[in-house]
Parts: structure tokens; sequence; C-alpha cells
């Protein structure tokens, strides 16, 4: 009965941990795609001559951007 107690406790602790371990992953995840897979898709649209797609994309950042700052 003790062994059903402790592997149901395991279960739970290493549960959350893994939930939180999910959260904070995907966290990071969107930090880094708006430091870094953002700015270097805008730039490769620049280059590649799709500047009417990306100054739409930059003015719309720019005003969200600014939201969240205030």
């Amino acid at each position: 009965m003790l062994t059903l107690l402790m592997m149901i406790m395991f279960f739970a602790v290493f549960g959350r941990l893994l939930g939180f371990a999910l959260r904070v992953g995907w966290g990071m995840f969107k930090i880094a795609a708006y430091l870094i897979f953002l700015p270097a898709i805008v730039l490769m649209m620049i280059f590649g001559g799709l500047i009417y797609v990306a100054l739409p994309i930059l003015i719309i950042a720019g005003i969200v951007g600014l939201a969240v700052r205030a």
C-alpha cells in the first residue's frame, strides 16, 4: 500500500514539473521568436525583394511594441 502511495506521489510531483518545464520552454520559444526569428525573416524579405510584404509587418510590430511598452 505504501508503494502505491509513493508511486502516485511520484507521478504527481514529476507531472507538475513536466508541466512547468513545458510552460518555461514555450515562453523561451516565444522570446526567441520575437527577438531572433521575426527580424531575420523580415530582413530576408527585404533582401529578397518583398518590401511590400515586409513594410506592413514592420509597422504592425512597431505599433504592438509601442502599445505593450506603454
